[in-house]
């Protein structure tokens, strides 16, 4: 199910940039401490590292992404999700031309 809004939570204000502008996010927190961030990417081609496990989860527009470890690209468009393990990195793409890939990241 394709998640279209997100109720009761803190938002950080200030975004984070990334790339040059190419990302761009903002951290949400839940009453319970749980953290995720939403945000967009642009057009672009950009390698991602991760620290904790995380599952992107697409809300609007498309991208390809590929694992460490992975010689192929996956598309991902609104209603799915990938995940990417910790510690580890992926690359992502948006092509030129195409809608900005929305997503939101859940950590953990």
């Amino acid at each position: 199910m394709l998640t279209e809004t997100i109720d009761n939570i803190s938002v950080t204000t200030k975004a984070n940039v990334y790339f040059d502008g190419k990302c761009v996010s903002h951290g949400i927190t839940f009453a319970d401490g749980t953290q995720k961030s939403v945000g967009v990417i642009l057009p672009a081609a950009l390698t991602f590292t991760t620290g904790a496990p995380e599952i992107m989860e697409c809300v609007a527009g498309a991208c390809e992404y590929k694992l460490v470890g992975s010689e192929s690209w996956t598309k991902s468009s609104a209603g799915e999700k990938f995940t990417v393990p910790g510690n580890s990195k992926f690359d992502i793409r948006v092509a030129p031309g195409f809608e900005s890939y929305h997503y939101i990241c859940h950590f953990g």
